[in-house]
């Protein structure tokens, strides 16, 4: 009988493992127990308190963390004015995921090492739904080499955005007071607690299954990790569910390319465009990148 072969190692640059970080698991653990038990009674006492989570949601998932953070900051999509952009970023920050020079590290940490041939599990989201939420949310990857995530010198060393990066925890306090001081504490639980635990979840829960199922009309060659479209989760996710997509055209304003994939995300970027406040607006195919990706008939 053959001896079995021996299972190829990860590569050095993407080795090392997931440790449990205490503050974030206490961030993340604490506002979601907060919310677990407060939702129902304050629903039942205040209905005002869902229509506010759903408009607070709603403004800080899609003009702040998908379009100020996400294709803003991070991939540098489109260019508006100073005022504009750190107030989106700002919006983003109060999802509650991190602050905004964090994300960028987070993000290039993370996209670099999913377009490697191999990759750890924790960035590839391998593992059950419960695991990998476990990891996301409440642990952290130490890799055994130092990496560098190279963020920008204009990102790291903008006064502003460190700022934001020092309090973001903190930033959900003043809105949590007025909250409190105008419709009470259901206000308070649906507003801050609810929203921080919807928005964090989603966040991981879209990227699990982005990652994992849905439809592709590109293939990244040498990526360990293919993004998958989501029919489930493309719009209600702000457009961040249109994952082949982004994959294959990752400084791309639009993420929602066919006539189905509504994009609300696009849609604002689109607004502020027509009203002179958005420019340089990057759409698929003007990238650098298009070229590492192949047509294929998947769905």
């Amino acid at each position: 009988m053959p001896a079995a072969l021996p299972i190829d190692p990860l590569p050095l640059i993407a080795r090392g493992r997931v440790k449990w970080d205490p503050g974030r698991s206490l961030w993340f653990g604490g506002i979601g127990l907060g919310a677990l038990i407060g939702a129902v009674p304050a629903a039942i006492r205040s209905p005002s308190a869902v229509v506010l989570f759903a408009v607070t949601c709603a403004v800080t998932l899609c003009a702040g963390h998908s379009v100020g953070i996400h294709r803003g900051l991070i991939h540098g999509a489109f260019r508006v004015p100073g005022w504009l952009r750190y107030t989106l970023v700002y919006l983003g920050t109060l999802v509650g995921l991190g602050g905004p020079i964090g994300l960028v590290r987070m993000h290039n940490t993370r996209d670099f090492q999913q377009n490697q041939p191999r990759c750890h599990d924790y960035f590839a989201h391998r593992r059950m739904p419960w695991l990998d939420y476990f990891w996301n949310l409440h642990c952290r990857f130490e890799f055994l080499r130092p990496f560098d995530p190279r963020v920008s010198p204009a990102i790291d060393r903008d006064p502003v955005l460190r700022f934001f990066e020092r309090t973001w925890r903190w930033q959900q306090l003043p809105w949590a007071l007025l909250f409190l001081a105008i419709g009470g504490w259901p206000w308070l639980v649906w507003g801050t607690l609810v929203r921080v635990t919807v928005g964090t979840v989603g966040h991981w829960f879209v990227g699990y299954v982005a990652h994992r199922t849905g439809y592709r009309a590109f293939h990244n060659r040498g990526a360990a990790v293919q993004g998958w479209n989501s029919m489930l989760l493309g719009t209600i996710s702000m457009g961040e569910g249109w994952h082949n997509n982004h994959h294959t055209f990752p400084r791309s304003a639009r993420l929602g390319i066919r006539w189905w994939e509504l994009d609300p995300g696009w849609w604002l970027i689109a607004g502020l465009r027509a009203l002179g406040l958005a420019h340089e607006v990057l759409l698929p195919g003007d990238e650098t990148r298009v070229a590492a990706a192949v047509a294929t008939d998947r769905r």
